[in-house]
C-alpha cells in the first residue's frame, strides 16, 4: 500500500502523525485537579474507598471507573492493512487511527495495545490477562487462520465482548449490502449464488453470517490462490475453510462464476476478468473489496454489465464498504448494556439496521461530506455513508436490543427508546438541550417560512422538520428549481403535500402583499414602485409580509446577505412586541461543559442599563422554553465594584433595575466571566451571592464584547452554535448566519415554532 501512495499524501500523513504532537491521541483527566483535597480524592488516601466498593461489588467498576466505556483496539502485527506482518510496532499508528474513529463516532475511549507475540496460545493468555482493564476487546489485523483461534479462545475464556473487527465488521456491512442488492434485483437470499474470491477471515464471516440470514450452504462456492475449494481438497484448507467445501469438478473462479448473483471478493486487484461478468445472472451484485485495487474496477465492470451492482473498499467510488460503518455503534450498544459478548443476534440486528438506514433519505451531513449530492438508496448507494450521524441512532439501540432479548446484557436498559433517544447527544451536540423545545414543537407544529427557499440546507432542514412533525415548511422559492434541487439531493418532500410554496415571479397573492407593504412600510421610505419591486425580488420581505399577513407563523432568514439589512425588515414588516423599543440577538453554544446564552451578540453595539436589563429579562424568558433555569451574569471586566468605570456602572445600574423588575430570577453582576462561570471564583470575590452554581446566560456591556466572546466560544471551545435567536418581534423571525447548518436551521425552526406557540394569545396583526 505505501509503495501505491503518492508523495504529497505520504509526507503529509507524515506532518500530520509528528505535528503538533506525535500521534494522534492523549489522555486527559475527567475529574479536577486543582488542589490538595481533589489529590486526596483521586489518589492516596480517598480512592481506597472506590477500590474497596468494586471489591465488594465487581458491578461497581462500570460507576466508579472507566471501564464501562473502554476498549482495547489489539494486535500483533500480522496482518497489516495492507502491508502484511510489518509488526506491532509499526502496526501502532493504525490502532491510534481506530481508536480515534471509536472516539469520534460514538464517544467510546480506546487504549491501543500492540503485542509482541506470534503464538496463538500465548497471544490468547495476554488478552484474557487484560480483561479487568476493558470493557471490550476490538481485535485488529490478526493474519489468518491465526485470528479464528485467538477469537474463538479469548471469547470462550472471557466474559466481556470480544470482536474481531476485520472478520465481523466487513461481514455486518457486506451482509447489509447484500440484502439490499438482492431486494433491488428482486431475489431472494435463500436461492442467490453466491461466489467468493479469497476465502480468508473476511471472507468466511460474510458467508457466516449470510449463511445466518438465510442463505444455503449449497448456493456458496469459495474459491482462493489454490482455486475452488472442494470436497476431499488439502491444501491450505482449514476447519473453517472447509465448511463451504463443495462436491464440484470445478477448479477455477472463471468455471465457477456463470449463473453467481452475488459475487464477493475479498483477495486481490484484478482477479475477476471482465468477461466473467458476461456469464453472471440478471442483476449482478459484484462487492470487489481488495484494496487499493479491487478484484474489477468499477468502470470495467459496469461498462461490461451496465445493470451490475457493485461495491468497493474505495471511497472514491459509491457503495464503500467501510468498517467504520458499524464497529464503533456495536461496541457503543454492547458497552451500554454491559454485554459479555457480541454474538449473532447482535451481528445480524447491525445488518438489518445499517440496511434500513440504506432506505432512508440521505442525511444533509452526508451531502457536505460528499459535496453536496447525497445519493438516494438504488444501485449506487447501497449502504449508508460512513459519515450518515444516523448510523449510532440505528445501530447501537438495534445492538442493544439484541444483546438484552438474548440474555448476554449484565446491565439491561429499562427503556430501549429512551436509551436511543439518548444517543442523539453523539450525533448533534445540541441534542439534549434542544430537545425540550423540539418535544413541544411537535406537540403543536406551526407554519415557518423560509426566506431562501431555495438553498440546499433550507431543503434539508425542511425534509427533517417534516420527517420530525416540527412544522409546516413555507419555502419562498422558484418551483421547477425547488423541484429539481430536491430531486438531486435525493429528498422526498411533495410540494403542496409536505411543504407550501411562494413562488415570487408568479403568486396570486402579489398585489395585496405589495398593498400591505406600503401600508406597513410606506412611510419609512417605501415608495409603490420600490414596494413592486421588493416583493418580487426579496425573499425576506415576501417572508416577513406572509407573517404579517398571518399567513405563516414565523420567518426563519439570513443565509445570505446582511444583517443589519434583514433586521431592517423585520422591524418594518412584522414590527416589534409591545413593550419592546428595540431587538436584541441570543445566541446558544454548546459546548462540552454545557449550554450558554449569549446576548446581545448581534443587534446593540453600546446598549443602555434599561436596555441591558430589557435583554436580560426576555433572554430569561426564552431560556426556561430550553427547560433550563436561567443563571444570568452580567459581564464586565470588573468584579462587584472593584473598577468605577462607565461600563462597569452600566451593569450594577441593570442589576438593580433586572431585581426591581423581576426579584424571582438568579441575576447577580457585574463580574468577570470566570467569576461568572466558576462557582468557587466567585465565593472567593462574594460568599453572598444571589447566582449559584455556573451561570448559563451572559449578558455582556457591549455587542463588540458579545460577538467575539461568541465567535471565540464557537472556534476554542469546539463549542456548537445554535442562533442567533432574534428577541423582540411582534411575530417569531429570526436572522442565521451564511455559515448555518441544515441542522442549525432545524434548531432554530424548533425556537421559532415554540415562541410562535405562545404568541397565540396576542391579537392578530391583520394586513395593516
Amino acid at each position: 500500500m505505501a509503495d501505491n501512495m503518492s508523495e504529497d499524501l505520504k509526507s503529509g500523513a507524515l506532518v500530520y502523525h509528528r505535528l503538533p504532537k506525535p500521534g494522534k491521541l492523549e489522555i486527559q483527566a475527567t475529574k479536577p485537579l486543582g488542589n490538595q483535597r481533589d489529590l486526596a480524592l483521586a489518589y492516596s488516601p480517598g480512592v481506597a474507598a472506590a477500590c474497596m466498593a468494586i471489591h465488594d461489588d465487581p458491578q461497581e467498576a462500570a460507576t466508579l471507573t472507566i471501564r464501562q466505556n473502554l476498549v482495547a483496539v489489539l494486535t500483533n502485527g500480522t496482518a497489516v492493512l495492507g502491508l502484511g506482518d510489518i509488526g506491532p510496532l509499526a502496526a501502532k499508528p493504525v490502532m491510534e487511527g481506530k481508536a480515534v474513529l471509536f472516539k469520534k463516532f460514538a464517544g467510546i475511549d480506546v487504549f491501543d495495545v500492540e503485542v509482541a507475540e506470534h503464538d496463538v496460545a500465548r497471544l490468547v493468555d495476554v488478552v484474557c490477562a487484560l480483561e479487568p482493564t476493558f470493557g471490550g476487546i476490538n481485535l485488529e489485523d490478526i493474519k489468518a487462520p491465526e485470528c479464528f483461534e485467538v477469537e474463538e479462545q479469548c471469547r470462550a475464556r472471557m466474559n466481556i465482548p470480544v470482536f474481531h473487527d476485520d472478520q465481523h465488521g466487513t461481514a455486518i456491512i457486506v451482509a447489509a449490502a447484500v440484502l439490499n442488492g438482492l431486494e433491488l434485483a428482486g431475489k431472494a437470499l435463500a436461492d442467490a449464488r453466491i461466489v467468493t474470491s479469497g476465502a480468508g477471515a473476511a471472507a468466511i464471516a460474510c458467508l457466516n453470517i449470510l449463511v445466518s440470514l438465510g442463505a444455503r450452504r449449497e448456493n456458496i462456492t469459495v474459491t482462493d490462490i489454490k482455486g475452488v475449494v472442494y470436497a476431499g481438497r488439502t491444501e491450505l484448507m482449514d476447519r473453517w475453510k472447509s465448511v463451504y467445501a463443495q462436491e464440484t469438478q470445478a477448479r477455477t473462479l472463471a468455471e465457477v462464476i456463470p449463473g453467481a448473483d452475488v459475487f464477493i471478493g475479498l483477495s486481490a486487484g484484478g482477479v475477476l476478468k471482465p468477461e466473467y461478468l458476461e456469464t453472471m445472472a440478471d442483476k449482478p451484485l459484484i462487492m470487489a473489496l481488495a484494496n487499493p485495487y479491487p478484484e474489477i474496477m468499477p468502470d470495467l465492470a459496469q461498462a461490461k454489465r451496465p445493470d451490475a451492482m457493485i461495491c468497493t473498499g474505495r471511497s472514491d467510488f459509491p457503495n464503500q464498504v467501510n468498517n467504520v460503518l458499524c464497529f464503533p455503534y456495536i461496541f457503543r450498544g454492547a458497552l451500554d448494556v454491559g454485554a459479555t459478548s457480541i454474538n449473532e443476534a447482535m451481528k445480524i440486528a447491525a445488518v438489518k439496521a445499517i440496511a434500513a438506514l440504506a432506505r432512508e433519505t440521505p442525511s444533509d451531513v452526508v451531502a457536505r461530506a460528499y459535496g453536496g449530492e447525497a445519493r438516494p438508496f438504488g444501485p449506487n448507494s447501497l449502504i449508508p455513508s460512513p459519515f450518515d450521524p444516523r448510523l449510532i441512532l440505528r445501530i447501537a439501540p438495534a445492538v442493544a436490543k439484541a444483546a438484552m432479548e438474548s440474555g448476554v446484557a449484565g446491565r439491561p436498559v429499562p427503556d430501549i427508546e429512551a436509551y436511543a433517544e439518548s444517543l442523539d447527544r453523539f450525533v448533534h451536540r445540541s441534542g439534549f438541550v434542544m430537545k425540550p423545545l423540539f418535544t413541544k414543537a411537535k406537540e403543536n407544529p406551526k407554519r415557518v417560512i423560509y426566506a431562501e427557499g431555495e438553498d440546499e440546507r433550507v431543503l434539508r432542514a425542511a425534509q427533517v422538520v417534516v420527517e420530525e412533525g416540527v412544522a409546516r415548511p413555507i419555502l419562498v422559492g422558484r418551483p421547477r428549481v425547488v423541484e429539481v434541487r430536491l430531486k438531486r439531493f435525493g429528498l422526498s418532500l411533495r410540494m403542496g403535500q409536505d411543504f407550501d410554496l411562494i413562488d415570487p415571479e408568479d403568486d396570486p397573492r402579489y398585489r395585496a402583499y405589495v398593498q400591505t407593504y406600503l401600508e406597513v412600510a410606506g412611510r419609512r421610505g417605501i415608495t409603490p414602485e420600490a414596494a413592486r419591486t421588493l416583493v418580487r425580488t426579496n425573499s425576506t420581505v415576501i417572508g416577513a409580509l406572509a407573517v404579517r399577513r398571518g399567513e405563516a407563523d414565523a420567518l426563519v432568514c439570513g443565509l445570505e446577505g446582511r444583517f443589519e439589512t434583514r433586521l431592517r425588515i423585520i422591524r418594518d414588516v412584522i414590527g416589534l412586541a409591545p413593550g419592546v423599543g428595540e431587538c436584541a440577538a441570543m445566541s446558544l453554544i454548546v459546548t462540552k461543559k454545557g449550554a450558554f446564552f449569549l446576548a446581545d451578540t448581534h443587534v446593540r453595539q453600546d446598549p443602555t442599563a434599561a436596555e441591558i436589563a430589557d435583554v436580560a429579562v426576555a433572554c430569561a424568558e426564552h431560556v426556561t422554553r430550553f427547560g433550563l433555569t436561567p443563571k444570568i451574569a452580567l459581564l464586565s471586566h470588573s468584579d462587584f465594584g472593584q473598577s468605577d468605570s462607565a461600563s462597569a456602572r452600566k451593569m450594577r445600574s441593570a442589576l438593580e433595575l433586572i431585581a426591581a423588575r423581576a426579584p424571582e430570577l438568579q441575576v447577580d453582576g457585574e463580574m468577570q466571566a470566570d467569576t461568572a462561570l466558576v462557582e468557587l471564583v466567585r465565593d472567593r470575590v462574594l460568599p453572598g451571592s444571589r447566582l449559584k452554581g455556573a451561570a448559563n446566560v451572559l449578558v455582556f456591556p457591549n455587542l463588540d464584547a458579545a460577538n467575539i466572546a461568541f465567535q471565540f466560544a464557537k472556534v476554542l471551545a469546539d463549542a456548537l452554535p445554535v442562533g442567533p435567536l432574534l428577541i423582540g418581534p411582534a411575530r417569531p423571525a429570526h436572522i442565521l448566519t451564511p455559515s448555518v447548518t441544515a441542522r442549525g436551521i432545524v434548531n432554530v425552526t424548533a425556537a421559532a415554532v415554540v415562541e410562535a406557540q405562545s404568541c397565540q394569545a396576542l391579537p392578530e396583526l391583520g394586513s395593516a
